[in-house]
C-alpha cells in the first residue's frame, strides 16, 4: 500500500501509464542544453536548477576522459519525498509523475532531507516573472507538456538525443524497448525508491552521490549571483 498522497505503484502494470527516461549516456556530449532548456521553461533562478549535469575527469594526461553525469528527479515509483511531506505539498500522480502543489508548501525541506537523489531546491522569494516563492520546486517531467503529447524540454532540446521518454509500461515505447534490451542502471537502487530514471553505460566514478563545491567560473558566477539575490543566502539544498 502506498504511504503518503500519492497514487500506487504503476510500473508494470497492465493497462497503466508509467511515464519514464532512459538518458544514454554514450551519447551525452555536456552541451547543457538540457540545463538551458528547463532554466528557459520554467524561469528557474539563478543558483538552483531543475536538472544539472556532473562532469568528471578520469584518467592520466595525455590519456584523459570526460564524463558527464546528467541529473534530475527520478520519479519514483515509491517516492520517500512523498511519504515524508507533513502537509501533503508532494504528491505522486497516477501516471507517475512527482509533482508539487506549491499553496500548500510550508518550505519545511522534509522533502528535500528525504529525498536521496539532491533533486530538489527552494525557490526565493525576490522572482521578477514567476510569483512563486518561498517554497519547494524540482522537475515535474515537464506533465503540462506530457499531457499535449510533447516530450519534456530537456528531451525536446537534447542536441545528442540522449535523453529519451515515454510510457516504460507500453512495450512498444522506445523507452521500454531499451530499459529491456540495453544494461541499464539506476541511482541508488538499494534504497528501494524505485527511481524511473535509467542510465545506459554509466561510468561507475560518477554514478556515485558525492557533491562537490562549484568549480567552473559559470559555475561560480551562478552561486555569486545567488548569494547577491538571496541576502548571503548560502542554502542549496545540496544542487552544488
Amino acid at each position: 500500500m502506498a504511504v503518503g498522497l500519492q497514487a500506487e505503484p504503476s510500473f508494470g502494470v497492465p493497462g497503466k501509464k508509467r511515464w519514464a527516461m532512459v538518458i544514454d549516456l554514450r551519447r551525452c556530449i555536456g552541451c547543457m542544453a538540457c540545463v538551458c532548456a528547463d532554466k528557459a521553461e520554467f524561469d528557474v533562478p539563478l543558483g538552483v536548477w531543475r536538472t544539472t549535469v556532473k562532469v568528471s575527469d578520469t584518467g592520466v594526461y595525455p590519456k584523459v576522459k570526460k564524463h558527464f553525469m546528467p541529473r534530475l528527479c527520478n520519479h519514483c515509483d515509491n517516492p520517500p519525498c512523498v511519504r515524508n511531506c507533513p502537509t501533503e505539498a508532494t504528491y505522486k500522480h497516477e501516471d507517475g509523475f512527482v509533482l508539487q502543489r506549491y499553496e500548500r508548501c510550508i518550505s519545511c525541506r522534509t522533502c528535500i532531507a528525504a529525498c536521496p537523489y539532491n533533486a530538489r531546491h527552494v525557490l526565493p522569494n525576490n522572482r521578477s516573472r514567476v510569483k512563486i516563492g518561498g517554497v519547494v520546486d524540482k522537475c515535474t517531467f515537464c506533465q503540462h507538456r506530457v499531457e499535449k503529447g510533447l516530450v519534456p524540454a530537456c528531451v525536446q532540446t537534447c542536441l545528442g538525443r540522449a535523453r529519451i521518454f515515454g510510457d516504460i509500461n507500453d512495450t512498444t515505447s522506445e523507452v521500454a524497448r531499451l530499459v529491456a534490451t540495453q544494461t541499464v542502471t539506476v541511482l541508488k537502487a538499494d534504497k528501494g525508491t524505485k527511481p524511473q530514471v535509467y542510465y545506459i553505460k554509466p561510468d561507475r566514478t560518477i554514478v556515485d552521490q558525492v557533491l562537490a563545491t562549484p568549480t567552473s567560473a559559470a559555475a561560480k558566477s551562478d552561486a555569486e549571483a545567488f548569494y547577491r539575490h538571496n541576502n548571503g543566502s548560502k542554502f542549496y539544498a545540496g544542487v552544488l
